[in-house]
């Protein structure tokens, strides 16, 4: 990736016929794009390969236009947040050609849209990456009306050739209002979140180019890591949403993001829940950003309203008042109260009217006002609440779809079906027989531009009908319910794994392994048993969905060259011990299949053998058991510091300290009742704090007994809601802050350690903060924090033992800076079963050992490992049947 500030890359090839012009072209077009050279070399453009200035997207988008002729025609755009589409977009409708914009990864809908209306150019990429503007007709076939500048499908991607008609001056007018009442200004850039196609992300393109903002070019998701690459890199102020959109920012952890150049945060294209949007307002209020909620329809060319961000908070149920040079009025409406009507909105932006046809291209203004749909009232305060709607229609993950048109295509295809909007999805009750569900879940998605977990399709014998023989929608809402559906195939394999491993009886594909408690114990498990249901997983799975992960799990013909078939998902439950282990490293091509290992697992499988190692005296390498206490704080902050609401965090919190203090608890009260070497003061994991001696094996558990006092001393801290809000507004904060506190205790100032003071919790408490730190470290700056905070604290922590001292500091050196080790299939079985059994290995290897650590040292070893590994089994049956644990 270059940097944004090299030069931008030379255009991509265009292939045009030279047109001859007939007549001259109406000197028409929308001002913002006809006048962008006037912002000179501001940025205009970021993208991952450069920055373009303002001058030369305009010079690029006057070469365009010269490439469509001085003759009006239609022009139809695959449509795309890339170089190539927005200048071809931009140069149609400086020179006055009426532009079609359709998605431009759906060919269905290029197809029947080229079809219905013979557009005289189509603009898309080739196969080879190539930009196109084929000429099918050299002169306009179509009668256009001058004011015509764009064409906009009415309901979503269905390919309908139902079109909304805007013109020049709403496009102008409603990015003029826009960009006032968010204040945007040349100092602006906005990311591309949404399609450009769509209105929403196509008004956030107008009203920054108007401007002279800039736009930080993006296709990626907000769920990826390198889309907030892109925007940091891009110094983003803007980021767009529709409802999807901050469900992924609630699984990706947003609020605790440092993103200092962030002014607003937008919101459109369906209603977000209004406990959400306080939540946002009041982030954005800690965190210096506005929320902005606002409504709008195609027909409005986007936007109709907005909620002033100061009253987000407390009345986030509004949709607020009209944008500047609009207005409401309310139709009353019968069946519903005096002060409920149907919203009418009248405005600049209000569209010409519809297209359903070539010929209807031709005309003018035909609608003056704007019927919504909606029904609303006027609040006393003069905000204006939608409560409900008047037709079928449905926004779903932003896209306006007409079920009505899906059960036509539907039609089209042989299959009867009732299909009906519900929330976030599109519920679909079709005739037909067991196992078709699938296909017809594939042909609507593909028909609408939706993925497929947003159509929930149930196949009946008989569709629901009311009493007076029209279709029952309800019933096919709550039909096509999951509480409903039959019981799940194969396909669901995963919501039993994770249902399995977890101990939870509410998984759905909408879960992820941290949203549901999921902890160290169990997350290498789950991770080698993800690995061998879908291949390589992202560092970042455990907040991922089941949705997302079951989405990039790439097919058998998209596997490189060479790479091992990934195994069919096991029906049954694989074993992830030794026996996973020894048939990973015979099966035939596993040494040669390459993968990754987290640094996390790595450091607790080899921390484990070295430490059970140099007690046995095989060798002397010690160290690891401090580092181990810094991947506590580490995985502590992945899996316990969620963005689960606070009583839920509490209770996983709660049960994680469970899952290490009762297992210890009981194999050490085993070993005081069965041994001399102990005193009751261990079993109870009370012998740091008491220090009854100071024999070796009184302080074989120090271990445990600090992470246990950490957990518990820090639920307490978290328990108060005024330092669990803290906890998430600074998430890198509160742990560097802690771990400069904790710096007291490292060097005794208060005079609390014990006789072995690096064994004592209040001497190894910054290595717990440091490695909570480490995982919210996202930026190398705070990297490198950590890192000179690490090589200024460490030395001398291990008295005239340099060897330990440089271990621990490149164990930890590697969690902060490398997150993944290249690695090997049976590698990684090998290393998840001592990294999954590493807790229980350490309890139980002190009584093992000794009885074989003098004739049979290697032996020894190997039996503390298998009888730790043991125990670990045993422990998880006992968690999965006792739910408290």
């Amino acid at each position: 990736m270059l940097h944004p500030s090299e030069p931008f890359p030379a255009p991509s090839p265009v292939r045009l016929l030279p047109v001859r012009p007939v007549r001259p072209l109406r000197p028409n077009g929308v001002p913002f794009a006809r006048e962008l050279a006037a912002y000179g070399d501001r940025v205009a453009l970021i993208t991952p390969e450069g920055e373009l200035s303002y001058r030369e997207l305009a010079e690029r988008v006057a070469d365009t236009a010269e490439r469509l002729g001085s003759v009006r025609r239609l022009v139809l755009l695959a449509g795309a947040n890339r170089v190539d589409p927005l200048v071809t977009y931009l140069a149609a409708l400086s020179a006055g050609h009426p532009v079609l914009l359709v998605p431009g990864d759906n060919e269905s809908t290029i197809r029947s849209l080229t079809e219905a209306y013979a557009p005289a150019v189509v603009a898309r990429p080739e196969a080879d990456g190539t930009w196109t503007l084929a000429e099918n007709h050299r002169t306009g076939v179509h009668a256009l009306h001058p004011d015509l500048a764009l064409l906009l499908s009415t309901s979503g991607s269905t390919g309908s050739p139902k079109l909304v008609r805007l013109s020049h001056e709403n496009l102008q007018a409603n990015a003029e209002s826009i960009a006032t009442y968010l204040g945007i200004d040349d100092t602006d850039r906005a990311a591309t979140t949404l399609p450009m196609h769509y209105c929403y992300g196509l008004s956030v393109i107008h009203s920054h180019l108007l401007r002279g903002a800039g736009l930080i070019l993006t296709e990626r998701s907000v769920s990826e890591a390198a889309f907030w690459d892109e925007f940091r890199a891009g110094r983003g102020t803007s980021l767009a949403g529709v409802p999807y959109t901050f469900d992924l920012l609630d699984r990706i952890g947003f609020e605790h993001m440092e993103l200092p150049r962030l002014r607003r945060v937008t919101q459109a294209g369906g209603r977000l829940a209004p406990e959400r949007v306080a939540a946002y307002a009041e982030l954005g209020r800690r965190s210096g950003w506005q929320l902005f909620v606002m409504y709008g329809q195609t027909e409005a060319t986007a936007r109709m309203a907005y909620l002033p961000p100061q009253l987000a908070a407390e009345r986030p149920e509004a949709v607020g008042v009209p944008i500047p040079g609009g207005s409401f009025r309310l139709l009353p409406t019968d069946g519903h109260g005096p002060d409920v009507g149907e919203l009418l909105y009248s405005g600049p932006n209000v569209m010409l009217g519809y297209a359903e046809s070539p010929a209807d291209l031709a005309l003018g203004r035909t609608v003056e006002e704007l019927r919504t749909g909606d029904l609303a009232r006027r609040a006393p305060d003069g905000l204006y609440e939608i409560v409900g709607r008047r037709s079928r229609f449905a926004k779903i993950l932003g896209l306006r779809i007409d079920p009505q048109r899906v059960e036509s295509l539907l039609e089209e295809h042989g299959v009867t079906a009732y299909c009906a909007g519900d929330g976030e999805a599109l519920a679909v009750a079709a005739l037909g027989r067991a196992g078709e569900q699938a296909r017809i879940r594939r042909l609507v998605a593909e028909e609408c531009g939706l993925p497929s977990r947003a159509v929930r399709v149930r196949v009946l014998d008989r569709l629901p009908r009311l009493a007076t023989g029209k279709p029952d929608y309800e019933a096919v809402r709550r039909l096509t319910r999951p509480a409903e559906v039959a019981p799940p195939g194969p396909d669901q394999d995963l919501l039993h794994l994770y249902a399995e491993i977890l101990d939870h009886a509410d998984v759905t594909e909408d879960s992820s392994f941290a949203g549901l408690g999921g902890d160290s114990l169990c997350y290498v498990e789950m991770s080698l048993r993800l690995e061998e249901s879908l291949g390589r997983l992202p560092t970042d799975w455990h907040r991922r969905t089941i949705r997302e992960l079951r989405a990039m799990a790439a097919p058998a013909s998209e596997r490189t060259k060479g790479q091992e078939e990934r195994p069919e998902p096991r029906r049954g439950r694989p074993a992830p011990g030794l026996r996973g282990a020894l048939r990973s490293w015979t099966t035939p091509g596993s040494w040669r299949t390459r993968r990754t290992l987290e640094t996390g697992i790595a450091l607790r499988a080899v921390g484990i053998v070295l430490i059970v190692g140099s007690h046995v005296q095989v060798f002397e390498i010690k160290g690891f058991a401090h580092i181990l206490m810094c991947v506590a704080g580490y995985n502590f902050a992945r899996f316990q510091l969620t963005g689960a609401e606070h009583r839920e965090r509490l209770r996983h919190m709660g049960r994680s300290i469970a899952r290490i203090a009762v297992p210890s608890m009981v194999w050490i009260t085993g070993a005081v009742l069965l041994t001399d070497f102990y005193d009751p003061a261990n079993a109870v994991l009370l012998n740091s704090l008491i220090d009854q001696g100071n024999d070796r094996f009184d302080w074989a558990y120090w271990f445990v007994e600090a992470l246990v006092y950490f957990l518990v001393a820090l639920a307490a801290l978290l328990a108060v809601p005024l330092l669990d809000r803290l906890e998430r507004r600074c998430a890198f904060g509160l742990p560097l802050a802690l771990t400069a506190v904790a710096l007291v205790g490292r060097y005794d100032l208060l005079g609390l350690a014990s006789a072995r003071p690096q064994l004592s919790p209040t001497v190894v408490f910054w290595l717990f903060t440091l490695g909570w730190a480490a995982a919210r470290a996202e930026t190398v700056r705070r990297r490198v924090l950590l890192t000179a905070l690490l090589l200024l604290a460490l030395p001398g922590l291990f008295q005239d033992q340099p060897l330990r001292t440089t271990l621990v500091i490149v164990g930890l050196a590697l969690l902060i800076w490398v997150p993944t080790l290249p690695s090997l299939r049976p590698l990684n079985a090998l290393a998840g079963v001592l990294a999954s059994g590493s807790l229980y290995i350490y309890l139980t290897h002190y009584q093992v050992y000794p009885y074989l650590q003098e004739d049979f040292p290697l032996t020894a070893l190997f039996a503390s490992l298998v009888v730790g590994i043991g125990y670990a089994a045993v422990v998880t049956r006992v968690t999965r049947t006792v739910r408290w644990l």
